[in-house]
């Protein structure tokens, strides 16, 4: 398993909505860990890339009513 990790930039204030949906998407099967930095507008998305692409984080997190962009992507082991 490889294990990368994006974090994401957002514009708009997460509200309550969003923050359900988010917890929704921690449920799907290849994202390991979601982490919201509310002081620097941004979104740790650790996810399994042999089950997902950045575009794939990137999506559900737009479906989740969240207009965000790339800021910089990681690998790490995890072993």
């Amino acid at each position: 398993m490889t294990v990368l990790d994006i974090t994401l930039h957002y514009l708009a204030p997460v509200g309550p909505r969003q923050l359900r949906a988010m917890y929704r998407i921690r449920g799907v099967y290849g994202i390991r860990r979601l982490s919201l930095d509310e002081i620097r507008h941004s979104i740790l998305v650790e996810y399994d890339a042999s089950r997902l692409q950045p575009e794939d984080a990137r999506a559900l997190l737009r479906s989740a009513g969240l207009d965000a962009d790339s800021v910089a992507e990681g690998v790490f082991d995890a072993g």
